[in-house]
């Protein structure tokens, strides 16, 4: 016989309150109190679904999606200043600044001086980091595409202008 799984004990009958919810696990014997229903929360856990998903779509290309996202900013904005990029990517410099030397490390991205201002970068993709690219861009196409057949492609144009009304408002 299996052994029982414990229930975890919640104060003031909070079990008559218990969400069915399924946490990441499949386990329904939490109580989320106000979680269930803050929009934050969810968007939280909405992000990390999708990472997931993506990750699983790119397969061993061992590169995380805002890593992803930064090399497809800085390959459709060539020449792309750091400072540039930081407010496109919404990360501060320090963020910002590990992922550029991960990127640089792995020879995805090269930084340039421009001869005119010795203190900034202007990045760009190298031949490897353009290849990555393309690659990585076929997966993520094909995972947006798995998100508007959960989204439904009514509802698609109403979702993204509501999470861009969001990011308007609380930036």
């Amino acid at each position: 016989m299996a052994p029982r799984k414990p229930r975890v004990r919640k104060p003031n009958g909070a079990d008559a309150r218990l969400r069915r919810t399924a946490d990441a696990t499949g386990n329904t014997d939490v109580d989320y109190g106000p979680l269930e229903n803050w929009i934050g929360f969810h968007l939280r856990l909405a992000q990390t679904a999708s990472f997931q998903a993506f990750t699983r779509e790119a397969k061993g290309m061992a590169l995380r999606p805002g890593r992803f996202a930064t090399m497809l900013l800085i390959g459709r904005n060539p020449g792309i200043s750091q400072t540039a990029l930081s407010r496109a990517n919404s990360r501060d410099k320090s963020t910002l600044s590990p992922v550029l030397d991960d990127l640089e490390r792995r020879k995805l991205i090269k930084r340039v001086r421009p001869k005119n201002d010795r203190r900034s970068y202007r990045l760009e993709l190298t031949p490897a980091g353009e290849s990555m690219l393309k690659e990585l861009t076929a997966c993520a196409e094909r995972h947006d595409r798995n998100l508007d057949s959960i989204i439904g492609p009514r509802d698609r144009e109403q979702f993204l202008g509501t999470l861009r009304k969001l990011i308007a408002e609380l930036s």
